[in-house]
């Protein structure tokens, strides 16, 4: 299992974390390995749908021969969820909220934790229970004003945006300004359009600008 600081480095280093779901497994492959080419080295995969813990459970045993690729769960909101994925091969969480005890267990195991935070409080709270990066969720809701003005209470703390997160170079350079580690990339790099048609040629070419203007913007 990867030490939690290089999953951090990892999606710090490519400045964002690709997130999805979709039911079909082999579609759900096809698009982390178009992914991977791309240049991503992890990406969260969700827990949103009855088929998540069996489809994660195939990705890693299809994904295992990829060098330096993590493959992480997101939407875990119990501890009974964290231990199913954990069981399954996950390399770290993500949670859309603070819970305390799925938090303790993540980091009793050495895993990187990554809670969804909307206040100072939760922030707060996420920090006291090991958490080295923090999702803010919803970020559309939140805005970058909210992380400039935050920031200062929190020095160190690593902060990722997930929701709303515009693949456009005015947005990205806004939230990299604010003070962002990261940014979440779930639906606007992963479009319904790529998932209904099976769009990989697009999904490579919105992955390469998304990379693009990190680069140009952090």
């Amino acid at each position: 299992m990867p030490h939690k600081q290089t999953i951090l480095d990892t999606i710090i280093g490519q400045g964002m974390l690709p997130l999805f779901y979709h039911e079909d497994k082999e579609l759900s492959l096809d698009i982390i390995k178009t992914l991977y080419q791309a240049g991503v080295k992890t990406l969260e995969y969700t827990n949103r749908g009855p088929a998540a813990l069996e489809n994660f459970r195939y990705l890693k045993s299809q994904l295992k021969d990829l060098p330096d690729f993590y493959l992480g769960i997101g939407t875990i909101k119990n501890t009974k969820e964290a231990q199913d994925f954990i069981d399954a091969g996950a390399d770290y969480i993500v949670c859309p909220t603070v819970n305390v005890a799925v938090g303790e267990l993540v980091n009793s195991l050495d895993m990187l934790w990554i809670p969804g935070c909307m206040t100072p409080t939760e922030i707060s709270t996420a920090q006291g229970v090991g958490a080295l990066l923090i999702k803010l969720f919803p970020a559309n809701v939140l805005g970058t004003g909210f992380v400039s003005a935050i920031r200062e209470l929190f020095v160190g703390q690593h902060f990722m945006p997930t929701g709303g997160v515009e693949i456009e170079e005015k947005n990205i350079r806004e939230w990299f300004k604010a003070g962002v580690s990261a940014v979440g990339m779930g639906s606007k790099l992963i479009s319904k359009d790529v998932m209904q048609n099976r769009a990989l040629d697009e999904l490579a070419k919105n992955t390469a600008e998304a990379f693009r203007l990190i680069k140009l913007c952090k």
